[in-house]
């Protein structure tokens, strides 16, 4: 009887892959940098590779894995298992589930990122046995997800909940999909970061200077140059801060949700500054009547949400 699930976190830069045993704990781990520049192979192959180190790593053999599950960025078929696309990889309408399938004999699933990583709040972290939650996951973008009466909802053609490309502000800056002044382009990494690198070329300084050369800085970075005082930084983090108040307060209004759950890299690194910042100002943009049924935290499993969100996606087809 197979005792094991291989649960993937598929990203533009990296792959990271988590055995779990049968009581639905991570027994080994590892990750692997992806090129994801140089093709769908590339990505393709070292998630092969990723299964395949985590099953001689840990000593065992594919006949006792049940089944291969995965989070990536963008939409998403989960029922048939093809990428429709995805703007971080290079995949589109690209039938992973059969690639993945045929190499390694078990069935394989997938789904969108953040909304395996809000379904594994839910199902196992801090959002566990409410019926209606919200997730905002901050890292280099910004993407969401919804639990809707005890249900994942993923939208028509599984597009649904792109809160990250909520406009916010039609004069604001530009969003890397085009528009402009959406929440993604205030309170992300990539739209603080476009904050401080504008302040720079206005002649300010900041320790944060270093890092904008090599694109996007890392969270750890975020937090030292806010320890440290920065002020370019700490208006950076408050903007993001004001913004996600902004639209959370929206969310409010619009789901009445009984938690808004923060994940992604900015929140596991920042949470418990960011997230005082934000309830500090949300009352101000939604209905207090409603406001005052609602919950704000920080994801309560980390850097692990996605995959725990991938292992829902294995029970619940086993049951």
């Amino acid at each position: 009887m197979s005792k094991y699930s291989i649960c993937l976190d598929i990203g533009g830069t990296k792959v990271l892959g988590a055995i779990f045993d049968e009581d639905l704990k991570i027994v080994h781990r590892i990750k692997k940098k992806t090129k994801a520049s140089e093709g769908f192979k590339n990505v393709e192959e070292t998630i092969i590779t990723v299964v395949r180190e985590l099953l001689s790593g840990y000593g065992i053999d594919i006949s006792q894995v049940e089944a291969i599950s995965a989070g990536a960025p963008g939409a998403i078929n989960s029922d048939s298992g093809i990428v429709l696309f995805s703007p971080n990889l290079p995949w589109r309408n690209y039938e992973i589930r059969k690639a993945i399938e045929d190499v390694f004999g078990i069935p394989f699933y997938i789904g969108n990122d953040v909304n395996l990583g809000v379904l594994g709040e839910w199902k196992y972290g801090c959002a566990k046995g409410l019926t209606h939650v919200v997730g905002l996951f901050v890292g280099t973008g910004l993407g969401a997800g919804l639990i809707l009466d005890g249900k994942l909802y993923t939208g028509n053609d599984y597009k649904g909940a792109e809160i990250g490309h909520m406009v916010l502000n039609i004069e604001g800056p530009t969003c890397n999909c085009g528009q402009r002044g959406c929440l993604e382009a205030f309170s992300s990494k990539t739209g603080m970061m476009d904050y401080i690198r504008l302040q720079v070329k206005h002649g300010r300084s900041s320790v944060m200077e270093k890092y904008i050369p090599d694109g996007v800085f890392k969270s750890k970075e975020m937090r030292a140059a806010y320890e440290a005082g920065d002020a370019i930084m700490t208006e950076a983090i408050d903007r993001s801060c004001l913004y996600l108040a902004v639209a959370s307060g929206i969310l409010v209004n619009t789901f009445s949700p009984e938690m808004i759950v923060f994940g992604g890299g900015v929140m596991e690194a920042m949470g418990d500054i960011m997230l005082e910042k934000i309830v500090s100002k949300v009352g101000t943009y939604c209905w207090p009547s409603i406001r005052d049924t609602v919950k704000f935290s920080v994801a309560g499993l980390g850097d692990d949400s996605i995959l725990y969100g991938a292992l829902a996606l294995i029970v619940d087809r086993k049951k």
